[in-house]
């Protein structure tokens, strides 16, 4: 069969169970009820017979070609599928040629659908803005990544974008249902106990085409020892659910994300899910070290001043043995610091000080802090009624070290919790001393 030639595949049973049993209508997809129901964009779509240009973008196995092919069916178009691996924009050309020359004969719309949109470069993507906009095509990607990345600002603002979520393992235990249900040659046509449709929908991750798979494989070992489906039979053929992480995609930028925020919730044992997740997925160990190298600064700082210490050591560690034995230090750090007292003033403080100074960059040091190596600087008055603090009681002075035009000026305002209390008692104690220093000294001038 030629790469672009839409004719229909035989229904013979030869093909995977998953495209046997695409749903044909939006009634039997499952899983996208915030697209499919009345107020959605694919419930409004068969409401008015006009489909806009798309993108669908979800993880694998939540409907995204399904989708594309019932919007064709809704409206009797073409629907040419693309691959964005497979092909080029001269593989594009023609398809567009062809396109042209039904609108213009038959007056039929043509559906191109390409799957793994993220796969052509922003230049790519450009081939497709004419045709979209003078209605040649209706354009259709699928892609598993964030679009607001990897679909160029042009393309975008001329489709719709449709989220699509992860399936609930409600939902794919009536999708698994139906397909055993099903005689041959589209379904099994087998008996399966409800315990066992469970099972393997708790392997399948929310992804509908995983969980067929995986029922076709349960379903001709069935066949094979002639024997019943069982759960024992389902959960030895699905060991493990898919690890759904792409170091470079969405999935590691909201593991991360999912990771420090339970650690800043002080959830150690969400901390450790996540971490787990990082791992399996094939993680850098020490971009997670890392990671927590900046949260003991950021998030606990002063709080716990051993914080900082002890993620530093880990990543030492972590550099030191390796997987998978790094794992039994980054689980340390991880408990540690979710269970650590917080605090994030050291990091308000540095950031308001940057702030600042990109404003007051030609301020220069008062007299007293600049340097007077030679004999010149001393004369200029450069050290000048410098006060060295040890020479005075307390080792405190009454002395700052900001430019005259910001004194008074507080970065830093240590909060009530762990070291950082003692922090601020200290600060307090000190300036209560500077204070009776004063007054002592008024009274012997007096």
């Amino acid at each position: 069969m030629d790469l672009f030639d839409d004719s229909p595949v035989p229904d013979d049973g030869q093909r995977p169970l998953a495209d046997r049993m695409r749903p044909r209508t939006l009634d039997e997809l499952e899983g996208q009820e915030h697209l499919s129901g009345p107020d959605g964009i694919l419930g409004r779509v068969l409401r008015s017979g006009e489909v806009p240009s798309m993108i669908l973008w979800g993880p694998p196995g939540t409907g995204k070609t399904t989708i594309a092919h019932i919007l064709a069916g809704t409206v009797n178009a073409r629907f040419i599928p693309f691959s964005a691996v497979l092909g080029g924009v001269k593989e594009v050309r023609r398809i567009i040629a062809t396109a042209r020359e039904h609108r213009r004969g038959a007056g039929q719309r043509t559906i191109l659908f390409i799957d793994e949109i993220h796969r052509f470069n922003k230049a790519q993507q450009d081939a497709f803005l004419p045709h979209v906009e003078n209605g040649t095509i209706v354009f259709v990607g699928a892609t598993t990544e964030n679009p607001s990345f990897e679909v160029n600002d042009a393309l975008l603002s001329r489709t719709t974008v449709a989220r699509l979520e992860p399936l609930s393992e409600e939902a794919v235990v009536r999708l698994l249902r139906r397909a055993a249900d099903e005689p041959a040659p589209r379904g099994l046509g087998i008996a399966i106990p409800d315990d066992a449709l469970e099972a393997l929908a708790a392997t399948a991750g929310g992804d509908a085409r995983r969980g067929l798979n995986i029922l076709e494989q349960v379903a001709w070992a069935a066949r094979e020892e002639d024997a019943p489906v069982t759960r024992d039979l389902v959960e030895q053929i699905a060991v493990t659910g898919p690890h759904r992480y792409d170091r470079a995609g969405d999935s590691h930028y909201d593991q991360i994300s999912a990771f420090i925020k339970s650690l800043r919730a002080s959830d150690p044992d969400g901390a450790l899910y996540w971490m787990a997740r990082m791992i399996e997925g094939g993680e850098d160990p020490l971009f997670i070290a890392r990671r927590m190298v900046i949260f003991a600064s950021e998030d606990i700082g002063n709080a716990d001043p051993q914080a900082l210490s002890l993620a530093v050591n880990v990543f030492n560690a972590v550099h030191f043995v390796g997987l998978p034995e790094a794992r039994i230090p980054l689980g340390q750090a991880a408990t540690y610091l979710a269970t650590a007292p917080r605090s994030n003033a050291s990091y308000l403080a540095i950031d308001a000080a940057m702030a600042l100074a990109k404003k007051t960059g030609h301020l220069a040091p008062p007299m007293h802090m600049r340097n007077a190596p030679t004999r010149l600087m001393k004369e200029l008055g450069a050290g000048a009624g410098y006060l060295y603090p040890h020479d005075h009681p307390g080792g405190i002075v009454d002395q700052t070290g900001l430019p005259e035009e910001l004194a008074g000026t507080r970065f830093y305002e240590p909060v009530e919790r762990g070291y950082e209390r003692r922090i601020r008692e200290m600060m307090k104690w000190k300036q209560a001393a500077l204070q009776r220093r004063g007054r002592t000294n008024d009274d012997e001038e007096g």
